[in-house]
């Protein structure tokens, strides 16, 4: 059932188009994640659905009685003029319940005083019933459920809302849309204000969630864990994917792909039509030339118009313009002026390559003891950092991250114990709030003072490479938004050489796209890694070693976070070697035959991989019976779309299975 559908949506602001010709569909149930760069209008559309801005073109259009519930990235002033404590306002979503109970201790009342008529006990267990079903027993449970999930110490329940910072009343407005539970919840960085613990709780809340959800964040392992269809945001339209985030980022790959070659084919195709002509031209055939020339006229004028992944399937008198014949010289101009799918954003261009390799051994320390003379916050056992091992150093915030990279920098003294940097290692620094950067200068300034021997037209080039074009070079560093800090300070770090990267927050303020090209470069770095991040999906996909702070103690876990996150909810969180693998599932145990040939790792990926082909399986069928009872041309066209997308990853996971038997 469809509850929210949005029909040719356009946003402008003045002159400038934010977006145009958006139409989805929502449908009951459905988890949805929206992404796009920043400055798409991701937010502008979740106002716009959310019923709170009107957009400048198109309909929006909500099943009757749909509730729904709207968190903005910051809410300060949601509760303006409220003087209710953090547990009164979480109350204030129960008001029906409360007059139910008003009501019940007033019927109690009259019992207790001997009035036990007829109509006083029906209407009494009427209440009753009544309250039990709505969950009168249970909310002040879910209150203190959400609140605890959320951060909330039972000790902070009694502050007023007007002691709150900007950040908790975000918190806090998360926490009552939670309890109001609306069919609908759109969600616009959730994540923000919260630590590890509580988007934790957070994700399994809205996994276990009865409605439908629409939520933005740059947190990709947030998405990946809750959403079951992606909506992108690009520059040509608004493309839908079924499936979690990494569903989608390989369904998109798969796009461009195939986008890129039936460009190089259409191309080729108006190539090879224009040497006909010109063939025919110089053989004095010059009607049947004629002829083709104003066919191939205008194809080339239905590329230009609408591209080449738009002009499929359609014909030129689509685009209703009365066309001039080209000639043949204008045609092979036009030919090799064709412009390719812009289909990708622009891009980062990182290069992060070591100067020289490193010694085997990168890192090692003593027994140390971390933090400031009067404040000791981190103690460790003796630790060993090898050549191309990636450490990721987690904790609650304020557990002394920061402090342990800069020790390890040598900003700081250790209290006690000594740490040794290997045999031609060379650290490289990417601080958290970019303090490596002189505010002052401008943007091709501070490169130039890293590289004094660099042209300014070189420095320019290369700058390009981290989006910084034209006039963006002559920025002074305080006119930077936080990302564009963030690409610079990326900028300076691949000009070191550096071979042991020690990264404090690296993805902070970029968007999604940039995440992905930074974890890509970081994937193929030829070096050692020691990262602190809140980015969970490139901790997973980097991590080599777990170090976590916890109660002022580092401990080190060998192995992947997935595995660590095993070993955590087996209650094996002081594990500092091989974790055992998750059980194989009862229907797999015919892969014991395999145990003398196959690894635990690959018995572990031989289980995954079940598990993904039964998901894609189910998910074909259903595409299948989506077919069938398709109601329009367009509709089936996306279907099957959907259908081949999905049928050509079944075929590459059965492939990899295979190979396990062959």
């Amino acid at each position: 059932m469809i509850i929210l559908s949005a029909t040719e949506l356009g946003q402008s602001f003045g002159a400038d188009d934010i977006f145009s010709d958006i139409n989805l569909q929502l449908k009951q149930k459905e988890r949805v994640g929206l992404v796009g760069p920043n400055g798409s209008g991701k937010t502008t559309l979740l106002l716009i659905l959310a019923g709170l801005q009107e957009p400048t073109t198109g309909t929006v259009d909500r099943s009757r009685d749909l509730t729904l519930g709207y968190l903005q990235q910051e809410a300060a002033l949601t509760f303006a003029g409220q003087d209710n404590t953090i547990y009164e306002e979480m109350l204030t979503v129960f008001a029906d319940l409360q007059t139910l109970e008003a009501e019940m201790r007033r019927l109690e009342g009259l019992m207790s005083a001997g009035e036990l008529s007829d109509e006083v006990m029906e209407e009494y267990g009427r209440l009753q019933d009544q309250y039990e079903l709505n969950g009168g027993y249970q909310y002040q449970h879910d209150i203190k459920r959400v609140l605890l999930g959320l951060g909330f110490a039972q000790a902070e329940w009694e502050t007023p809302l007007t002691h709150l910072s900007g950040g908790q009343k975000t918190r806090l407005l998360l926490g009552r849309l939670l309890l109001e539970k609306p069919d609908l919840l759109i969600l616009d960085e959730p994540t923000n204000h919260l630590d590890v613990a509580a988007i934790e709780w957070l994700e399994q809340t809205l996994r276990r969630w009865e409605g439908s959800l629409i939520i933005v964040s740059h947190d990709r392992y947030f998405l990946d864990r809750i959403v079951n269809r992606v909506w992108e945001m690009g520059a040509a339209a608004m493309k839908s994917y079924r499936g979690n985030y990494t569903a989608y980022v390989r369904q998109r790959q798969m796009d461009w792909e195939r986008e890129t070659a039936v460009f190089q084919s259409e191309k080729a195709r108006l190539e090879s039509e224009l040497a006909f002509v010109r063939k025919h031209i110089a053989g004095g055939k010059t009607d049947i030339a004629k002829g083709k020339l104003k066919r191939l006229t205008r194809d080339i004028v239905l590329l230009e118009e609408v591209g080449v992944t738009a002009a499929e399937g359609k014909s030129w008198l689509q685009i209703g313009e009365r066309v001039r014949t080209f000639s043949a010289n204008e045609a092979a101009k036009r030919i090799r002026d064709l412009q390719p799918p812009a289909n990708q954003p622009p891009q980062l261009n990182i290069r992060l390559q070591a100067a020289e390799r490193s010694g085997r051994i990168v890192l090692r320390t003593g027994e140390l003891e971390i933090g400031y003379p009067d404040a000791p916050l981190i103690t460790t056992e003796k630790i060993r950092l090898e050549r191309l091992d990636c450490a990721a150093l987690i904790g609650p915030n304020g557990s002394g991250k920061t402090t342990f990279l800069r020790t390890l920098r040598g900003e700081l003294p250790t209290l006690n114990g000594w740490i040794k940097y290997g045999d031609s290692v060379i650290p490289g620094y990417f601080a958290q709030g970019h303090e490596q950067l002189n505010l002052d200068r401008r943007v091709i300034d501070e490169i130039r003072a890293s590289q004094p021997e660099m042209p300014e037209q070189q420095a320019r080039t290369y700058l390009a490479q981290y989006l910084f074009k034209g006039d963006d070079v002559f920025k002074p560093g305080s006119a930077l938004s936080g990302g564009e800090r963030g690409r610079l300070a990326l900028a300076l770090l691949a000009l070191g050489g550096a071979n042991f990267l020690l990264l404090d927050e690296p993805t902070n303020h970029l968007d999604i796209p940039s995440q992905e090209v930074l974890q890509s470069v970081l994937e193929r770095f030829d070096g050692t890694i020691l990262l602190v991040s809140h980015d969970r999906y490139l901790v997973d996909r980097l991590a080599t070693q777990i170090w976590e702070l916890e109660d002022g103690r580092l401990h080190i876990f060998e192995g992947s976070y997935n595995d660590y996150l095993i070993a955590r909810a087996a209650g094996e969180t002081e594990i500092e070697t091989e974790t055992e693998p998750p059980p194989i599932p009862d229907e797999m145990d015919w892969v014991d035959d395999l145990a003398p040939a196959l690894t635990e790792k690959q018995l572990r990926r031989l289980a995954e991989l079940e598990s993904q082909l039964a998901e894609y399986e189910r998910l074909s069928d259903q595409i299948r019976e989506e077919i069938i009872a398709a109601g329009s041309d367009e509709e089936l066209a996306l279907l099957r779309d959907e259908l081949t997308v999905v049928q050509a990853e079944l075929a590459r996971l059965n492939g990899e299975w295979e190979r396990f038997f062959s």
